[in-house]
């Protein structure tokens, strides 16, 4: 007699697998159809060199910042109960629902107009520069990291603060010796997936920080560079280079970690 929950069970199974048929597809498709020299040569071009140092550099930073941030934001939003939450957790989860190059036209009017003249008194240059790369990687991709550092909090058992303070533990030395390193796998899953974000990111980077070559060329700019100019090959060899990239990274994270983050 087959089990009542069996046709529910093949349903869900065969979505799944059709699922990653696709995407094995689509992204076979990709390496298939680059060449293994464009992508051996890719690494002797000057401007695949310098793009690709540039996003190394602006990804890492833009992750370590929004980390700074997300953790007290994370924390404070797993723990606390109040009125207008809701519109708080809206607001800090905005950047992820918006066309990303409306939260570029959204910070080039506040670095540029609005905030513009009293930052070129301080000497600080965002608008078109290298550090806009940076802005715009970590506004886009810092609600991912509040989301997950958020619900790697609210999984650490509250008791156990109370715990640690009976024991003469002030809040913050609670929160650094117990919180902090159960909350540890989650946090790093979440900094893995913000630094894959800002790695891609590319809609509010180029409104924020400009498409010029070899100034603020990310490797997504890159890309873009390369099919408007016709040049097909090298953007499908760097399409490649990002794709095995993001593949090695999450692929190592699961491995070593043991662990999964859910966005």
């Amino acid at each position: 007699m087959r089990r009542q929950g069996e046709p529910f069970s093949t349903i869900v199974t065969l979505i799944t697998a059709a699922l990653c048929t696709l995407l094995l597809a689509v992204f076979a498709g990709l390496l298939g159809y680059g060449e293994t020299e464009s992508i051996r040569d890719l690494f002797q071009e000057p401007e695949f060199r310098f793009a690709l140092r540039l996003s190394l550099q602006t990804s890492v930073a833009a992750t370590l910042l929004a980390t700074v941030v997300a953790i007290p934001c994370g924390y404070f939003l797993a723990r606390n109960h109040f009125p207008g939450k809701v519109v708080v957790d809206s607001l800090l989860e905005l950047p992820i629902v918006l066309p990303p190059l409306v939260s570029g036209v959204a910070l080039l009017i506040f670095f540029g107009p609005l905030l513009g003249p009293f930052l070129q008194e301080a000497g600080i240059a965002i608008v078109f520069t290298p550090l806009g790369v940076i802005v715009a990687q970590w506004f886009v991709a810092l609600p991912l990291a509040i989301r997950s550092f958020r619900q790697a909090f609210a999984a650490v058992d509250p008791r156990m603060e109370k715990v640690a303070r009976t024991l003469g533990c002030t809040p913050f030395q609670s929160f650094w010796r117990v919180v902090l390193p159960i909350a540890r796998p989650g946090i790093l899953g979440g900094m893995t997936m913000t630094w894959a974000r800002t790695l891609g990111e590319f809609g509010a980077t180029a409104m924020l920080a400009g498409v010029t070559r070899m100034k603020t060329e990310t490797l997504p700019m890159a890309i873009y560079l390369s099919m408007t100019n016709g040049d097909l090959s090298f953007a499908l060899a760097i399409a490649t280079v990002l794709l095995l990239v993001a593949l090695l990274v999450l692929t190592a994270f699961k491995v070593f970690m043991r662990t999964e983050v859910q966005l």
